[in-house]
């Protein structure tokens, strides 16, 4: 369903008693949420009313879809197309790799998201429950070529610093030779200086002692 007359902005401390009463519906730990209001994206439609609304929380490039509620579940699978239009926005902007949700509705199965593996539970934050047997996911993007990029970054950084190190190094070297040739070269010259003082005062150089 479109819904092209809602509008899917993030939740402010205006919609506090709207969200409340909407998760006190839904049986969530109300207290919890409004400590966590800023995570939300809420659902607003022409009259400025909430009709949904649905947490999002990101972590270590894992963004996970929490505590969606509706007022109208009428229109629930129409708000959840524009919720995730919203949610892939703000993954994208936050450089999230990949969603999670324990939110078991049709539409974000048929969306693509599938029950996690043991390996794949392993990326998930370890303050989001790993123990939870009905965590869903789906990959924005591929993690391993990006793994595989960010450790050719990492050794060509690496490779880059050990290279600075020893033109600093080699650097450092040729100052020093510079400034111990400058010295002799001054020291030099000021012995001719005094050789040529000399000469010219006294009609001829210093005699040897």
């Amino acid at each position: 369903m479109s819904l092209p007359e809602h509008r899917i902005r993030r939740a402010t401390l205006e919609d506090r008693e709207a969200l409340k009463k909407m998760w006190a519906s839904m049986h969530f730990d109300v207290t919890d949420l409004e400590r966590r209001l800023t995570e939300f994206q809420v659902a607003e439609g022409m009259d400025g009313k909430l009709l949904g609304a649905v947490g999002f929380q990101i972590a270590n490039s894992q963004g996970w879809l929490h505590s969606e509620a509706f007022t109208d579940f009428g229109l629930a699978d129409g708000l959840r197309s524009l919720f995730w239009k919203r949610l892939q926005s703000v993954a994208s902007n936050h450089g999230v790799l990949r969603v999670w949700t324990r939110e078991n509705s049709s539409f974000w199965i048929q969306l693509g998201f599938q029950a996690a593996s043991a390996g794949t539970l392993q990326k998930l934050p370890e303050s989001w429950n790993r123990s939870a047997v009905d965590w869903l996911t789906l990959p924005l993007k591929d993690e391993n070529a990006i793994a595989s990029i960010e450790r050719e970054i990492a050794l060509f950084m690496t490779a880059e610093k050990q290279r600075t190190e020893k033109v600093i190094g080699q650097a450092k070297t040729f100052k020093t030779i510079v400034t111990v040739i400058g010295f002799l070269l001054a020291f030099a010259i000021f012995g001719v200086a005094v050789w040529l003082y000399f000469a010219r005062n006294t009609g001829g150089p210093p005699a040897p002692p």
